[in-house]
């Protein structure tokens, strides 16, 4: 680390781009030091608005344009003696000089301007497919206020939309086109929506979104946007199918703007994205990134990669702000990658890795899932919540988690977020003193559960078989009632044999104790009671289907059509005396 300047120091710090990584480091390097001249550019009209929260204004949910108006270019001024500029592009990087050249759009007029410190943030724009009609009328993508502006434009006379993409802004803005009226379908090029999810937590959402009148077109691209006269009037996918659409938002992910960068002889990363160094210095000392276009260390693996959300933005912007400003700074901190999305009347979100990129990145990975209420089932207002948590075989490390339910969700992905920073474990996880009381949450908490669960499955009490597991090698034993069975089939095994639990040790007999076998119920809890008994009866090998019938349904069954009246929800979690 160098050495922190003196507060009578006064490096001139210029800034590129406002919204979340420029402005915070902008306002932190005035805090540190009050004697530096700071200037910041942003070619926008709007040098820091909430763009997250820009969905919500398109439904109507946020009704104050204002309050997307984090700070405007005179609190800059006025607040932080800070020069931003609007409507003003940095076009070059004279790293030799130490000079930028700065461009207003405005006038068009072309200046330099001298830097001791620069500090990069100029963000990501959305990507646009180069597919016939991409550029035609009503067709949008959204970064900023401007095209927030153009898509409500857009919606005085649409009737019919098409959202290109299933993450995180085209699933918001698909439910906010709901809310005006729309009717909408939603494509997405991969089998399920919120790709980076495991299956079994993106199917709640299929049900959900179908549930709620949405389409759904899974594992199809987009061939072509058909338009007259300029204008949208369809989406031609790539097997032919024909979606008719007078709006299409195009959200299929972003791409780092580093082309200021690339030009500059700056590094750039294996992800794409600027490389930094812990102080979040590029390749030259004197010059920062943070933001969209910067590349981060991420937690689960150590790796450098680009993280694009808003968290990771702001905090390590303020401390390129600082470091800027005085030449020390706490060193940035990892990026795990925790996010929500809410979806109609449901949230789902991911802290650390899913099950299929914690194996991808070489981990011996496991999982359980659980499923159960967010607060006490006893108490009024009880709403179901499905958890995945991943953890590393041997060590009990937590990798991950996945939540999805229609209550709860944010609450057990900060716990888990905590926890994975400190490296915590499934020892860890079931020791934690959680707050409770019946309207806030249960004595065992879901993760506590999780937990006790992968305890079980590592401890080898209760060997755990992923839910959408082949079975037909295996005996199943079903020791739900029969009703269960009845209203939720185990799906894909046909040959499962059903014993109610409580008639396990009477019917020993009818099973074979030297076929590996799994035993499975509606959510997990009674199918490890069972587990526990044939285990003790000399049953060498069986295991317990992870989350039941109740997961297994939601990572081999894909339902869709669903009807708008049908009400689609997680199965109802099972109470026991048992302990697990």
């Amino acid at each position: 680390m160098t050495t922190k300047t003196q507060a009578h120091d006064s490096p001139k710090i210029l800034i590129v781009g406002g919204v979340a990584g420029g402005a915070s480091a902008a306002a932190r390097a005035r805090r540190v030091n009050e004697h530096a001249r700071i200037i910041l550019f942003e070619r926008d009209p709007y040098v820091s608005f909430a763009n997250c929260g820009l969905p919500y204004f398109i439904g109507g949910e946020i009704s104050d344009r204002a309050q997307l108006l984090v700070a405007t270019p005179e609190l800059f001024r006025d607040r932080f003696l800070i020069d931003a500029r609007i409507r003003h592009e940095v076009i070059a990087i004279h790293r030799e000089t130490k000079r930028v050249m700065v461009k207003n759009l405005d006038t068009g007029e072309q200046y330099g301007e001298d830097y001791d410190k620069l500090i990069l943030s100029p963000g990501a724009a959305p990507i646009v497919p180069p597919i016939p009609g991409a550029t035609a009328q009503g067709v949008f993508s959204l970064r900023n206020i401007g095209d927030m502006d153009r898509i409500i434009a857009g919606m005085v006379h649409a009737k019919e939309a098409v959202v290109v993409g299933a993450g995180y802004i085209g699933l918001e803005v698909a439910e906010q086109f709901v809310h005006r009226g729309l009717k909408v379908t939603v494509v997405e090029l991969q089998d399920q929506v919120m790709p980076f999810f495991d299956r079994e937590i993106a199917e709640p959402l299929h049900r959900e979104i179908e549930r709620n009148g949405i389409r759904l077109e899974l594992g199809r691209g987009v061939a072509a946007i058909e338009e007259t006269d300029g204008a949208a009037t369809g989406v031609t996918l790539a097997d032919g199918t024909r979606l008719p659409a007078d709006l299409v938002l195009m959200s299929i992910g972003v791409r780092p703007n580093v082309g200021l960068a690339v030009d500059a002889g700056l590094t750039i990363g294996a992800s794409g994205g600027i490389a930094t160094d812990a102080y979040m210095r590029t390749s030259d000392p004197d010059i920062y990134a943070v933001g969209d276009a910067a590349e981060y260390t991420y937690g689960p693996t150590g790796e450098q990669m680009r993280v694009p959300l808003a968290g990771i933005a702001n905090r390590t912007g303020r401390l390129a702000g600082e470091h800027a400003a005085t030449g020390a700074s706490r060193p940035a901190p990892a990026a795990w990658s925790t996010s929500v999305v809410r979806v109609f009347g449901y949230a789902a979100g991911i802290a650390g890795l899913s099950l299929g990129a914690a194996r991808q990145a070489g981990f011996d990975a496991r999982a359980v899932h659980i499923v159960s209420y967010h607060h006490a089932s006893y108490y009024p207002g009880a709403a179901p919540i499905a958890v995945k948590l991943v953890y590393e075989t041997g060590t009990g490390r937590v990798l991950g988690a996945q939540v999805v339910g229609a209550a709860g969700v944010d609450k057990r992905l900060d716990i888990i977020a905590t926890l994975i920073h400190f490296k915590g474990t499934i020892e860890d996880l079931g020791a934690l003193d959680l707050a409770y009381a019946p309207p806030f949450g249960s004595a065992k908490d879901p993760l506590h559960m999780a937990a006790f669960v992968a305890q079980n499955d590592l401890d080898g009490l209760a060997p755990l078989m992923q839910p959408d597991a082949d079975l037909s090698a295996f005996q199943v034993v079903d020791v739900r009632e029969a009703a269960e069975l009845e209203e939720l089939p185990l799906c894909d095994a046909p040959h499962a044999k059903h014993i109610r639990l409580d008639d396990l040790r009477d019917r020993l007999g009818e099973l074979d104790p030297a076929r590996p076998t799994v035993v499975s119920c509606r959510g997990g809890q009674r199918a490890y009671a069972a587990v526990r008994i044939l285990a003790q009866h000399g049953f060498a090998e069986v295991y317990n289907l992870s989350g039941a019938a109740a997961m297994r349904d939601f990572a081999l069954n894909r339902r869709s059509g669903a009807e708008p009246a049908t009400h689609v929800d997680l199965p109802r979690p099972e109470h026991l005396v048992d302990e697990v």
